[in-house]
C-alpha cells in the first residue's frame, strides 16, 4: 500500500499544480486530495481518515462558499488590513483613473495574450498624410538650416510664416475647425522628420500639438471656445503655450502655487464675474512668443460666488497675453537650443469666468484634464523626437564608420567600433517599434497612461545611449562644433527630452510601476476601493481573485523557469516564437515579484523608489519586447533578423536583470529567498546580445547596407552637396563603388607590382601598368576628395568666439512686455516601419 499511497499523493500534487497553472487554484487544491483520501479509505481508514476528511471539507467549504468565506475570513481580514492599505489622495486617484490600461494589463497578467499582441496593427498613414510628409514637411526641412538657427537664436521669419501657413500647428485640430485632422501616427511621423533636421523647428511644431490649449479645448472646451480659438490656433494667428511648471512645482505639478480668486471685475468696460490671477511660471516653451497662455492654477472662491466650496482645486484657463498684468518675452537658454522657452508671470490679471477651458462648470477639474491629456501627448511627441534624432545619429555613424579609415581600413571593421555600432542599430530597431505601436494605440482610441510613460522615458534614455555611442564612433569629428557636425547638437539637447513632460528619474521611480502596480494589476485597485468603502462583498471578490492570481503565477513561474519557457504557449510566428516563450516566463516572474513587493512593503512601496524603479525597468523592457515582436512579425524582413535578435536579447536580459535587482534588495529577506526559488530557481539564464549578434547588427549599418536605410526611413535626407549628412551620403556612395578598385591597388602594392609612393603616383603607376583604367583612377580620386570633405571639421577665427553676455533679470518683477509680432511668421509613402 505504501507505493499506492505515494502514487496517490503524487497524483494529488499533479492535479493541484495543473489546475492552478490553468487558473483554477481552489479546484486544484480541493479536488487534488480526493484520490489520496479515497486510497486511504480503501485501505481501511482509521479515525485519522475521518479527521482528514473533516479538515478537507471544512477548508473547502470555508474557502469555497462565498457567504461563509466572507463572514469567517474576508470580513475580519479586511478590517485588519484596511488601515495598512495606502490611502489615495484625490490627486492620486485622478491620476490613477486617467487614461486607459491597454497592454499594461497584459504585462501584469503573468500570462500575456500574444495573439492579441501580434494581431494588433497600427493605423496606416492616409494618402493625405503621405502627401503632407512628402510635400510641406519635406519642403520645411529643406528650408531649415539648423546651424544658422542655433546661431541666430530663432527660426527665420519665412520659416515661421511657412509653419503657420501650412498649418503645422494644427495637426491635431480637426478639419472642421481649420486644422489638418491628422492621425497620431502622422503627428508622430511629422515630429520625427522635423527632429532629424532641427530641434528648434521640431519643438515649435511639437508643443501646439501636444499637451496644451488645442488638445484641452478639443476634449473639454465649450463650442464657443472651440469656434473662436481652434481655427486661429490652426493657422498660427494664435501662438499657444501651456504654463504649468513653477519654481516650486516641477514634477509635483499638483503643488502649484499660482492662484486665482473668483471675484467681480471690469472687462471690456463692463462688470463681470471672473478670476483675478497671480502666477510665476518658468520653462514654458513658446512663452516668449505666445499670444495666448493656457494657464494651470489653483482656484479659490472665498466669497462663495460659485458655490459652497472655498478651494475649488486646480483649474485651466486661457489668458490672452495682451491682458493687463501679463508679463512675457524673456527667454531661457535650454542648452543653446534655439526654440523659444522662457518664464511668464502675471500679477492681478483679471479674466472673465468663461475663459476657464470648458466654462465655469469645469472649475476645479484641471488636474483631471491634465492627467487625461498627458497620457496621449506623452505617447507621441517626445518618443518621436527621440527617434528622429537617433535616426540621424544612426545614419551619420553608419556612413562615417564606412568612409573614415584608420590603419588602412574603414573604422567600422574594427571589433571595438562594431560594438557601439551594433548597440546603435539594435536600439534603433526597438525605438521605432515602440514609437509606431504606441502611436497606434492612441489611434485605436487608447490613452495608455503607463505605456505612454514607458515610451517617453525609455525612448529618451535610449537616445542618450545612441548619442554617446555615436560620439565615440565619430571621435574628434563629433566634438568640434560647426556645420559639418550633426552629432554635437543631438548630444547637447539629449537632456531636454529627458527632463520635460515628467523628469525621467521620477517617471521611472514613481510613475511607471507606482501607477502600473495599482492600475494595471487585475485586483489591486479593486481591493483598495473595496477596503476604503468597507464593502466586504467587493473585497471578497477582489481578494479571492488575487489569491488565485498569485497562486497561479507562483506555479507558472516555477514550471516556466525550470523548463526555460519551453512549455509556454506561443503562436507560431517563426523567429519570434522563442523570445515570446522567454517573455512568458519573465511575465510570470514579474507578476509574482510585483505581488510579493506590494504585500511585504505595503504603503512603504511609495517610498521604496529603488525597488519601484527596478520593477519599472522590468515592466518597460517587457513592453519593448512586445513592440519589437509586433514590428518583426508585421514586416517580416529577413535582413532584419540580426536587429531583431539583438533587440529582444537586450530587452529580455534587462528584464531579468531588473527582477534580480528587486529580489536582491527586497527588505524582507525571507520573502526574497522564497521569491528567488519561485522566480529564478536556477539563477540568471538570459544573456546580453552575443558578439556575433552585435557584429551582424553593426554590419547592417556599414557599406551602404539596406539595414541602415530601413532603420532611418523616417528622416529627411538632404541633397548630396549639402554640408553634413548630404556630403556623407555622397562620400559613402563613392567609397562603396571605389572599394573594389582600391582593393586592386592594395594587392598590387602588397605583391610589389606597384611601388609604395604618394597616392597620386601610385595611381599613375597603376594606370600605366594596366591595373586600373583612367576612369577607375578618376573614381578613386573623386572618392578620396569626398572622404576628405566629410572628415574635415570646421575652423573659426578668434573673433567667432567673442560672446556678448547680458545680465539676467534681477529678483524684482520686470516690466510688462508684449510679444514681438512676426511679420513673416524621397517619397514617404514608400517608407516602412
Amino acid at each position: 500500500m505504501v507505493p499506492l499511497a505515494v502514487f496517490s499523493i503524487v497524483v494529488a500534487i499533479i492535479v493541484a499544480v495543473a489546475l492552478t497553472y490553468a487558473g483554477r487554484a481552489w479546484w486544484g487544491w480541493s479536488l487534488g486530495w480526493v484520490f489520496p483520501l479515497a486510497v486511504w479509505w480503501a485501505a481501511g481508514g482509521t479515525w485519522g481518515l475521518t479527521l482528514a476528511i473533516v479538515l478537507w471539507l471544512g477548508v473547502a467549504i470555508v474557502t469555497g462558499i462565498p457567504g461563509i468565506r466572507r463572514r469567517l475570513l474576508v470580513g475580519p481580514l479586511m478590517r485588519r488590513l484596511a488601515p495598512s492599505f495606502p490611502r489615495m489622495s484625490e490627486t492620486e486617484r485622478i491620476a490613477l483613473e486617467a487614461g486607459t490600461v491597454w497592454w499594461g494589463a497584459e504585462l501584469f497578467s503573468g500570462a500575456p495574450d500574444f495573439e492579441r499582441i501580434i494581431r494588433f496593427a497600427p493605423k496606416q498613414l492616409s494618402d493625405k498624410e503621405h502627401e503632407f510628409l512628402d510635400g510641406p514637411c519635406t519642403q520645411l526641412c529643406r528650408m531649415l538650416d539648423d546651424y544658422a538657427i542655433r546661431k541666430d537664436g530663432d527660426l527665420a521669419p519665412h520659416v515661421w510664416s511657412f509653419i503657420k501657413r501650412e498649418r503645422f500647428m494644427g495637426m491635431i485640430i480637426p478639419e472642421e475647425y481649420g486644422g489638418l485632422g491628422f492621425s497620431a501616427l502622422a503627428h508622430s511621423s511629422v515630429i520625427t522628420m522635423l527632429a532629424s533636421r532641427s530641434a528648434a523647428a521640431c519643438v515649435t511644431v511639437m508643443v501646439p500639438n501636444s499637451l496644451g490649449p488645442a488638445e484641452l479645448l478639443l476634449r473639454y472646451g465649450t463650442e464657443e471656445q472651440k469656434q473662436y480659438y481652434l481655427p486661429r490656433l490652426a493657422i498660427g494667428d494664435e501662438i499657444p503655450c501651456f504654463a504649468l511648471t513653477e519654481p516650486h512645482a516641477g514634477s509635483d505639478a499638483a503643488a502649484i502655487r499660482s492662484r486665482g480668486i473668483v471675484c467681480w471685475g471690469s472687462h471690456d468696460g463692463r462688470q463681470v464675474l471672473g478670476i483675478r490671477l497671480t502666477w510665476d511660471k518658468r520653462y514654458i516653451t513658446l512663452a516668449p512668443v505666445a499670444t495666448v497662455l493656457g494657464l494651470a492654477f489653483r482656484l479659490f472662491d472665498p466669497d462663495h460666488l460659485l458655490g459652497t466650496m472655498t478651494d475649488l482645486g486646480i483649474t485651466c484657463a486661457l489668458v490672452p497675453v495682451h491682458t493687463p498684468g501679463v508679463w512675457i518675452g524673456a527667454r531661457h537658454d535650454p542648452l543653446s537650443s534655439a526654440f523659444q522657452n522662457g518664464p511668464t508671470r502675471g500679477t492681478d490679471v483679471f479674466v472673465p469666468l468663461d475663459q476657464i477651458i470648458g466654462g465655469p462648470q469645469m472649475a476645479g477639474q484641471g488636474w483631471r484634464m491634465l492627467m487625461e491629456c498627458l497620457s496621449a501627448g506623452r505617447s507621441l511627441s517626445l518618443p518621436a523626437d527621440a527617434v528622429g534624432a537617433a535616426q540621424v545619429a544612426t545614419r551619420v555613424v553608419g556612413a562615417y564608420a564606412s568612409v573614415r579609415e584608420q590603419f588602412g581600413r574603414p573604422i567600422g571593421q574594427f571589433e571595438g567600433v562594431e560594438a557601439p555600432l551594433g548597440r546603435i542599430a539594435g536600439t534603433m530597431y526597438w525605438m521605432n517599434a515602440v514609437r509606431v505601436i504606441t502611436a497606434g494605440a492612441v489611434d485605436a482610441g487608447e490613452r495608455p497612461g503607463v505605456v505612454s510613460a514607458i515610451a517617453k522615458r525609455w525612448s529618451t534614455e535610449a537616445l542618450r545611449r545612441v548619442a554617446n555611442d555615436a560620439m565615440d564612433v565619430a571621435g574628434g569629428a563629433a566634438i568640434c562644433k560647426g556645420r559639418h557636425n550633426l552629432l554635437a547638437p543631438i548630444y547637447e539637447t539629449v537632456p531636454i527630452g529627458i527632463t520635460v513632460e515628467g523628469a525621467n528619474i521620477l517617471t521611472r521611480s514613481l510613475i511607471v510601476f507606482g501607477q502600473g502596480a495599482i492600475r494595471c494589476h487585475p485586483y489591486a485597485l479593486a481591493e483598495l476601493r473595496a477596503a476604503e468603502a468597507r464593502d466586504v462583498d467587493a473585497f471578497d471578490r477582489a481578494i479571492s481573485g488575487h489569491v488565485n492570481f498569485l497562486l497561479r503565477n507562483v506555479v507558472r513561474s516555477v514550471l516556466l523557469s525550470i523548463t526555460g519557457g519551453a512549455i509556454a504557449r506561443a503562436p507560431d510566428c517563426g523567429r519570434a516564437r522563442r523570445p515570446l516563450r522567454k517573455l512568458t516566463r519573465l511575465s510570470a516572474s514579474f507578476a509574482v515579484t510585483a505581488d510579493i513587493a506590494m504585500i511585504t512593503l505595503g504603503a512603504a512601496l511609495k517610498r521604496a523608489e529603488n525597488i519601484s524603479g527596478r520593477m519599472a525597468d522590468a515592466l518597460a523592457w517587457m513592453y519593448i519586447t512586445f513592440a519589437t515582436v509586433n514590428r518583426y512579425v508585421a514586416t517580416r524582413v529577413p535582413d532584419d533578423d540580426a536587429l531583431f535578435d539583438w533587440a529582444t536579447a537586450e530587452a529580455l536580459c534587462q528584464t531579468e536583470r531588473a527582477l534580480h535587482g528587486v529580489i536582491e534588495n527586497l527588505p524582507n529577506r525571507l520573502a526574497a529567498g522564497i521569491l528567488r526559488l519561485v522566480a529564478f530557481p536556477f539563477g540568471s539564464r538570459l544573456r546580453s546580445p552575443s558578439d556575433r549578434t552585435t557584429t551582424a547588427a553593426a554590419h547592417s549599418l556599414l557599406e551602404g547596407a539596406s539595414g541602415r536605410l530601413r532603420l532611418t526611413t523616417d528622416i529627411y535626407v538632404p541633397s548630396a552637396r549639402e554640408v553634413g549628412l548630404g556630403q556623407l551620403e555622397y562620400a559613402l556612395e563613392l567609397a562603396v563603388i571605389a572599394r573594389p578598385v582600391r582593393a586592386k591597388v592594395r594587392r598590387a602594392l602588397h605583391t610589389g607590382v606597384l611601388s609604395d609612393d604618394s597616392e597620386s603616383q601610385v595611381l599613375d603607376q597603376a594606370v600605366a601598368k594596366g591595373i586600373l583604367t583612367s576612369q577607375e583612377r578618376a573614381l578613386v580620386i573623386k572618392a578620396g576628395a569626398a572622404r576628405d570633405d566629410v572628415i574635415e571639421v570646421d575652423v573659426f577665427s578668434p573673433l567667432a568666439f567673442h560672446r556678448e553676455l547680458e545680465p539676467p533679470f534681477g529678483a524684482a518683477s520686470p516690466p510688462v512686455t508684449q510679444p514681438t509680432e512676426r511679420r513673416a511668421s524621397r517619397s514617404h509613402s514608400e517608407r516602412t516601419r
